[in-house]
């Protein structure tokens, strides 16, 4: 793969209209394909097959051997841990002891949570703010210290082969936008949403002509 320092990892079902304003913003593509490695409604997942340790395009990305992975729970979720740069959350018995190893060397702050799709269940703001649907999540983070969590509304989230998608899944911090695969319009809790991110400084970018949709990150 590619290790550029701007390179942004998409499913290969990622929609053009997406694609086109990663270009815009100078960004290189790299594809990731579907393999026999875990189930296939996420076989294209970026975040199944990698995990960057921080939100800019410096943090280091651990990637995973598809050895190390299955398609039965928790087979697939050993690199579907989310990171901020400075904490680290995942249910730590299942995350691949390889990447564990290289976020405790940059010294990060381990939130032990149930949720093996982390990642998937998260939105990286910024190094002390997430988004997520999970209560869970969002109840460890308060106990362990961790980050601000603003706790949305679950659903409302499209993933072929399952009844829901995670919205941790349509999104991904690229400079200073957190950007959704989709229309964030649509999720009820799309205000809250939008303001908890500009609240920060940052952008928050949305497509109006498709719905939200989990695509294993835009990474």
């Amino acid at each position: 793969m590619n290790l550029t320092d701007n390179t942004t990892y998409i499913s290969e079902r990622a929609p053009e209209e997406l694609k086109e304003y990663l270009t815009s913003l100078g960004r290189s593509i790299e594809i990731i394909h579907r393999t026999d490695a875990v189930a296939p409604p996420i076989a294209d997942h970026p975040d199944v097959y990698m995990c960057r340790l921080g939100i800019d395009d410096s943090s280091k990305k651990v990637f995973a051997d598809e050895s190390e992975l299955s398609p039965v729970y928790p087979g697939d979720v050993p690199y579907n841990a989310a990171c901020t740069g400075i904490f680290f959350m995942h249910s730590l018995g299942v995350t691949s002891p390889r990447l564990l190893k290289a976020a405790q060397e940059l010294g990060m702050s381990m939130i032990d949570v149930r949720q093996g799709y982390a990642k998937c269940s998260t939105v990286i703001v910024d190094e002390r703010s997430v988004i997520t649907y999970d209560s869970g999540i969002a109840a460890a983070c308060e106990k362990q210290n961790g980050p601000d969590v603003l706790l949305v509304e679950p659903g409302h989230v499209l993933l072929d082969g399952y009844g829901t998608g995670f919205i941790g899944g349509t999104s991904g911090r690229i400079e200073n936008k957190v950007i959704f695969n989709g229309d964030l319009s649509e999720h009820p809790d799309h205000e809250r949403i939008r303001d908890f991110i500009e609240a920060r400084g940052l952008e928050c970018v949305w497509f109006d002509g498709y719905p939200l949709t989990d695509i294993g990150s835009i990474i």
